[in-house]
């Protein structure tokens, strides 16, 4: 046997082995890069030696045989894979084997360029609009029939709306799991002691190919529909994969958002560099690539296919992978400006989406727990576009033993104060207010549009102001001049004298701007607002007791007790003082109450609101004369409760407080 059989022997064996972990097994054993480098190497070997193309060949196949748990069914014609570009070289290399093909009528028509979902791929065939059947992929031609756990997929339809579906057809697509759902699916699990998935389309995948339907439904599944099969002859209401796109939603079937269609393959590369950089980080669901396809469905015809697996009118042009698996090494803690501490990761270095990740967030000790993990984890991490990476969750098979559990510190890592926890929220904190930890973010706080918007004054900046020993507390910057910033690495002296003006002019902020900019716990930019308009001055304010302000309407006892705790320690009463002493504003503005029909009414804003940001409907309820509070109370007139609604709707629940939704507030807006 010479060298190339036996490798291209290996490679089969290696490649065969992952296809079985990934579509049978649902628990893959190579990464996405690692099978793509093993596949392009056996199709070289094979190209170069085509006596060694196996019968048993991954680049022969799509998926794997269909489990011997379900019932087989039959495609209405092959589900083909795709081949794969890395590169806009590459991607340009598939157009001009197109333009070979079929000569320069290739690109009449242009492309369309579709999000590549990265989840489980299915068919679903109606008879006569109606739901008949739901298989896998399977090895292309023969899949598992999973009818009854697709039915319970909610975005699959039951029933196709329009006169012009075919009396027969399957619609294609992707089941996968959105990432928010994923994780909080995950961290139930930890919770109840079971095996957490390693991503989303293993447990996309993994819930289709349940015996139980009702295990199915309890997970969070979603679909976008994007191909069709029909039999010879069918009346399509559609010539081009753009109109069959559209035609699709018309009939009620979900669609990736982002397609786009392309007169030329320049275009492609624009959008696919724009999808990667720009858009997939903040995608809630995880994608691998763009598809790039010729539109014509005529010339999709005449390409046909290569070797019984690959469209030649269709590509995968690939991403690099944003989630990846390294090593937790450790678990540390930063300090943030209220005085949180904050666990954050330190990972063994991996390379995601072209960076190299070192750090990943994770944001509070419950999260820690609810993930299960532990120090010395295997962790899946995902980073896409700017986002902070985050882990999505360890892998538990590839525990050694020698991992060990993590406990938040008992005192501040920075100054040693023993820390507090409060037995309503997750966070623990440094009660210190002049905590060294706190310093830098209470000042990007502080400094920010929604306090004292001191334009020029970047992280960066104020980090060097720290660093150079110019600025430990916020009333340090009403005393910086000109000529200590001109010293500054790249500050001219022009640029100097305008901070220094924009810095002069936040002392004419309102106590409402100052109040925000403290950064006191549980006060953010309303409840400065309402604490600004019951007191008037901060002199008033600095002599209520806990009780008085626990009565203004919104506020609470737990802002309350919040408030009064850091205005009566002698570091923040020292820095109000030096702040006096500066000239700033410590007065606000008395403004008129508006007259509407929700004035004297008090409301709390849960989720997210289908067209409301938070901010909108914060001044569409105060411009009607009511106010928005942080916290539920029985003052609480109604919860607005959006998607995803936090805690606070349990608690109006519980209170029998009034839960409306943005229709409702919107009927009762003027």
């Amino acid at each position: 046997m010479t060298s190339a059989e036996r490798r291209a022997a290996e490679l089969r064996r290696l490649l065969n082995r992952a296809i079985h972990a990934y579509y049978v097994l649902d628990a893959p054993d190579l990464s996405d890069a690692e099978y793509d480098t093993l596949y392009r190497e056996l199709q070289t070997l094979e190209e170069e030696h085509p006596a060694l193309r196996a019968p048993d060949s991954p680049t022969l196949r799509v998926g794997a045989e269909p489990s011997k748990a379900f019932r087989k069914h039959t495609h209405l014609s092959p589900m083909l894979s795709l081949g794969n570009a890395f590169s806009d070289e590459e991607l340009a290399a598939w157009e001009q084997k197109l333009l070979r093909y079929l000569g320069a009528s290739a690109v009449r028509g242009g492309y369309t360029a579709e999000l590549k979902i990265d989840g489980a791929a299915v068919s679903v065939t109606y008879r006569d609009g109606v739901l008949l059947t739901g298989a896998t992929r399977g090895n292309g031609m023969l899949g598992e029939d999973v009818t009854a756990n697709l039915r319970t997929v909610r975005d699959v339809p039951l029933r196709l709306q329009g006169d012009d579906v075919p009396p027969l057809v399957e619609v294609r697509g992707e089941v996968y799991l959105p990432f928010d759902r994923f994780e909080r699916m995950n961290e139930e699990r930890a919770a109840a002691g079971e095996l957490v998935f390693a991503n989303p389309r293993n447990a996309a995948a993994g819930a289709l190919r349940q015996l139980d339907p009702a295990v199915t439904a309890r997970r969070p599944l979603r679909f976008f529909g994007y191909a069709f099969a029909a039999p010879p002859g069918a009346k399509l209401p559609f010539q081009t994969q753009w109109d069959l796109l559209e035609t699709l939603a018309r009939w009620g079937v979900p669609i990736a958002p982002h397609r786009l269609r392309c007169a030329r393959l320049a275009e492609v590369h624009t959008h696919a560099r724009d999808i990667e950089q720009r858009i997939r980080g903040d995608l809630n669901f995880a994608i691998d690539g763009l598809v790039v396809k010729a539109d014509s469905l005529t010339l999709q015809d005449e390409a046909g296919v290569v070797g019984g697996r690959e469209p030649r009118w269709a590509v995968a042009r690939k991403f690099a992978p944003d989630i990846a698996e390294t090593r937790l090494l450790d678990i540390q803690v930063n300090v943030g400006r209220t005085g949180a501490l904050n666990p954050y990761a330190v990972l063994e270095p991996v390379e995601i989406g072209g960076t190299t990740v070192k750090l990943a967030t994770l944001h509070n000790e419950e999260l820690v727990r609810r993930k299960g993990l532990r120090i010395g984890d295997i962790v899946q991490v995902k980073r896409a576009g700017e986002v902070i990476p985050q882990i999505i969750a360890p892998v538990p098979e590839k525990r050694t033993g020698d991992e060990r559990e993590w406990h938040m510190p008992s005192s501040c890592p920075v100054c040693g104060t023993p820390v507090e926890r409060d037995e309503e929220e997750v966070a623990v904190y440094c009660p210190n207010v002049g905590c060294p930890g706190r310093r830098l973010e209470g000042l990007v706080h502080f400094t920010s549009q929604a306090a004292m918007d001191i334009r020029g004054l970047s992280y960066q900046r104020l980090r060097q102001l720290v660093d150079a020993g110019l600025v430990k507390d916020a009333a340090d910057l009403y005393d910086l001049t000109v000529p200590q910033l001109s010293e500054l690495d790249r500050l001219a002296e022009k640029s100097a004298q305008n901070l220094v003006d924009a810095i002069r002019e936040s002392k004419t902020r309102p106590l409402s701007r100052l109040l925000n900019g403290f950064g006191i716990r549980h006060v953010g930019t309303n409840a400065a607002d309402l604490l600004a308009r019951r007191f008037g001055t901060l002199d008033t304010l600095l002599k209520a007791p806990e009780e008085v302000i626990a009565q203004v309407r919104g506020i609470g006892p737990v802002i309350a007790a919040s408030v009064a705790r850091w205005l009566a320690d002698p570091r923040a009463r020292a820095l109000i003082e030096k702040l006096r002493k500066r000239g700033l504003t410590f007065v606000e503005p008395e403004i008129a109450p508006a007259d509407g029909p929700l004035r004297g009414q008090t409301f709390v804003l849960t989720g997210s609101l289908p067209s409301l940001s938070r901010g909108e409907a914060t001044k569409r309820i105060e411009a009607a004369g009511g106010t928005v509070s942080g916290s539920v109370s029985k003052k609480t007139t109604a919860v607005i409760a959006g998607d995803e609604p936090g805690s606070k709707l349990d608690k109006a629940k519980d209170l029998g407080i009034q839960v409306w939704d943005e229709k409702e507030l919107l009927h009762r807006l003027p």
